[in-house]
């Protein structure tokens, strides 16, 4: 099981920016799927998720600015964020379930992909 993390860059504040999580292998299926971040020298959190049926939820300090999404048949979870300010500066990591037929094998972490806002 493998997930990829891409889509992070340097943009300017109030730009936007798109990144993407793909999983591994059509044997896989994935359940909850979730984007979480993690500034320089703070821990980790969680920034949106995403259920299997498409229910989203979001830390208040993204609401109205980052979109959630995922394509199911892609094994791909999306992270549309506009409106970006310095302080979304993080690395950004996907974390999915990860399921074989029936059998949940377990949550997985993709590699990190940083996004740096400049003022």
């Amino acid at each position: 099981v493998q997930l990829q993390a891409f889509g992070g860059g340097l943009v300017q504040a109030g730009g936007s920016l798109r990144l993407s999580c793909a999983g591994s292998g059509s044997i896989f299926t994935y359940g909850d799927m979730g984007w979480y971040r993690q500034p320089s020298g703070k821990q980790r959190e969680l920034v949106a998720s995403i259920t299997s049926g498409g229910t989203t939820t979001y830390t208040d300090s993204v609401k109205g600015r980052f979109t959630v999404s995922r394509d199911n048949a892609k094994n791909t979870m999306y992270l549309q964020m506009n409106s970006l300010k310095p302080e979304d500066t993080a690395v950004y990591y996907c974390n999915a379930e990860v399921f074989f037929t029936t059998t949940r094998l377990g949550g997985y972490w993709g590699q990190g992909t940083l996004v740096t806002v400049s003022s």
